[in-house]
């Protein structure tokens, strides 16, 4: 007996239904893409259970001849295609006619069709033809799915959860209906309607159906062209930008495709426009020569090989970066601010956790945070000594020291005379600490001999810092015993902060502030599905999405922790963390967030600080877990011994020879 034999057609079938329907977005995909070449103007999809269940696809195009319906299901049949030449001019988004074949080899299916007079009904199950009748139809096809994969069972269990399947339908139709405007595309899940469009040819009306109003007013047209090849299309300005490349659409010849090159070359005329780990929406619909493209590459017809690529990817750069270097990239002020925006003192930006150096900041930080319950001057407690106080005393800018002879001004040895007696301030985190926990900052004192003892029983992890001045608004200048320092402050505060928010994020509070004016948030259909499934990661850190209609959520409340007059961006940039990495723990969202709130609340560089604010942040530098480095991995501080400082003033170098030298 000959061990090589022919396989049964419906396992062959079965087995080319591994590579075209991979999932229930393949099966829409492929019949959705039959509804487009056979010209329809409207494809009405409805879906239940994510497509397991029933899945169906009522087009009103050509239709099909009763002829002709059973040779729709047998492989290879096909009639966009009749011989080698038109292989390389394929103009259409199916040619194999391996679609309907490997459906029904896996599925249950029911073909209903008309091509204007009496309509024909199939009823195939598992690749059999079980009926063939004449029906009542309208000029046009229907293609209903039922029990996918029902017959072969192990498929089931690679598919991922029923929110996640719907995504990827409704990604599906959302790039079919991006890639055809002209056709009126609806998608009905369960009853419920996911996406809808017009059919009238406008692009940014597609995109604004899909991703919303707001972001299709912030997207601009292209329109670029060379011998070869003609792209336009919409791409977002610099400042409406996603998390990962997924919101990048490349159409060719209405075909969406995946390619990294040419997705390189979109975001490259940007130019540092972007910032990064920042991407832009964008639909580009490309036009070109058959011949010049290959779609014949890949079983699902998303990867293509093109001829000229080069030119390509050079036309794209050029036409975005000519297109957004004529719009005015300033973003409207009006839209960038909160709601409500109140008159602040000047002293505002100094209003920061380590500003509880004096009463006029304190009074400044409480009249911007509680507007109601706020006091001219805090309650005495019992927690350490008060600032002091003078209600008399007018308001004095810090006085700021730019080179070393400023020391001698007047002004100066008055605001240090001034501060020799006060009270020392409480750094950072809004505790006060004891005068004796202070470090030194004017006079040398003599050291207490049982510290000294202490000191060289154990070495200190990080030096005692004493604090000299500032350089440029941006870098502190301090010293210890084994030499001087440099800090960059928004690093050193980064750090204080992420180690305060780690442990705020991490515990369970219910400290959370309501909103007068809720907050909106609108994403695509295939966002809200995917949120879906992470509304639990979210409350874990004090984020409540409620829904608000169809593709929106809705915010009432937020932690306490957020920045006043950020609450939207630091929303939308947690929820896009969600978005790109889908498998994210709670403890790694936690994490992140805790580095975002450190570095948004963190004093930036060419801000001033006085003395006490600057030696308050070093005493809160001192007691970090790791106050080496930001979060980020920066490094916090410099050391410069006074070895290097010696060899910088070349006060170390080689002996000069005496006379005795000379004489030997």
């Amino acid at each position: 007996m000959p061990k090589i034999h022919e396989l049964a057609s419906v396992l062959a079938d079965q087995i080319a239904a591994g590579e075209v329907v991979e999932r229930p977005a393949s099966v829409v995909k492929e019949l959705v893409e039959n509804a487009v070449d056979a010209h329809s103007k409207q494809i009405d999809i409805t879906v239940e259970e994510a497509g397991l269940q029933r899945i169906s696809v009522v087009d009103d195009g050509d239709g099909i001849a009763d002829e002709d319906t059973e040779m729709a299901f047998k492989r290879h049949a096909t009639s966009k295609i009749t011989d080698r030449k038109d292989l390389f001019r394929i103009k259409s988004l199916g040619f194999r006619g391996e679609a309907l074949p490997s459906i029904a080899s896996v599925a249950d299916v029911t073909l209903t069709t008309s091509t204007g007079g009496v309509g024909t009904l199939i009823h195939n199950v598992g690749g059999i033809i079980k009926e063939h009748t004449a029906a009542a139809a309208r000029k046009g096809t229907t293609v209903t799915v039922k029990d996918l994969f029902g017959n072969v069972p192990a498929r089931l269990k690679y598919l991922k959860s029923p929110a996640t399947e719907l995504a990827r339908i409704t990604d599906i139709v959302n790039r079919l209906a991006l890639s055809y405007p002209d056709i009126a595309f609806s998608l009905v899940h369960n009853g419920r309607e996911l996406t809808r469009t017009a059919g009238r040819g406008d692009l940014q009306q597609v995109i604004a159906g899909i991703y919303g109003v707001q972001s299709a007013r912030k997207m601009v047209a292209i329109n670029g062209s060379n011998p070869d090849f003609k792209v336009t299309g919409y791409v977002s300005l610099p400042e409406l930008t996603r998390a990962s490349r997924q919101y990048i659409s490349l159409l060719l010849n209405g075909r969406y495709i995946h390619n990294f090159q040419l997705s390189k070359a979109l975001i490259a005329g940007y130019g540092s426009k972007l910032m990064v780990g920042r991407y832009p929406l964008a639909v580009l619909d490309i036009r070109m020569d058959p011949l010049l493209v290959d779609v014949n590459v890949h079983p699902t017809k998303q990867e293509v090989r093109i001829s000229q690529e080069p030119e390509l990817t050079q036309l794209i750069q050029e036409t975005v970066f000519k297109r957004l270097s004529t719009e005015n990239l300033i973003p409207d002020v009006f839209n960038e601010l909160p709601q409500q925006k109140t008159a602040e003192p000047a002293t505002d930006q100094l209003t920061m956790a380590l500003n509880d150096a004096s009463t006029k900041y304190e009074m400044s930080s409480s009249a911007a945070q509680q507007p109601v319950a706020a006091a001219p001057t805090p309650a005495p407690t019992n927690a350490g000594p008060q600032p002091l106080q003078t209600p008399e005393e007018v308001p004095v800018e810090p006085v700021v020291v730019h080179q070393r002879t400023d020391f001698q001004l007047p002004a100066m040895q008055a605001f240090d005379a001034k501060y020799q007696t006060e009270q020392p301030a409480a750094p950072l985190g809004g505790g006060r600490e004891s005068a004796a926990e202070q470090p030194a900052v004017a006079a040398p004192t003599t050291p207490q001999p049982q510290a000294t003892q202490l000191t060289e029983a154990q070495p200190q992890r990080f030096p005692e810092l004493r604090y000299l001045g500032q350089v440029h608004g941006t870098y502190l200048l301090a010293e210890a015993d084994d030499g001087l320092y440099l800090i960059d402050q928004h690093a050193a505060q980064e750090r204080v902060n992420y180690e305060f928010y780690r442990q705020a994020i991490g515990e369970v509070s219910d400290d959370e502030q309501k909103l007068l004016v809720p907050i909106v948030l609108d994403y695509p259909t295939t966002d809200v599905l995917e949120l879906s499934n992470h509304i639990d990661t979210l409350n874990s850190v004090g984020v409540h999405l409620e829904a608000f209609g169809p593709n929106s959520f809705i915010v009432h409340e937020h932690p306490t922790w957020f920045k006043a007059g950020q609450e939207t961006d630091t929303l939308k940039e947690m929820v896009d963390w969600v978005l790109k990495d889908g498998k994210i723990s709670v403890a790694a969202f936690r994490e992140k967030t805790a580095i975002m709130m450190s570095c948004k609340r963190a004093i930036k560089a060419n801000h001033h600080l006085d003395d006490q604010q600057a030696r308050a942040l070093l005493k809160k530098l001192a007691t970090a877990e790791n106050p080496f480095n930001c979060p980020h991995g920066r490094p916090v501080l410099v050391h410069l011994t006074d070895q290097d400082l010696e060899k910088l003033f070349k006060r170390i170098q080689d002996p000069h020879h005496s006379g005795d030298d000379w004489g030997e």
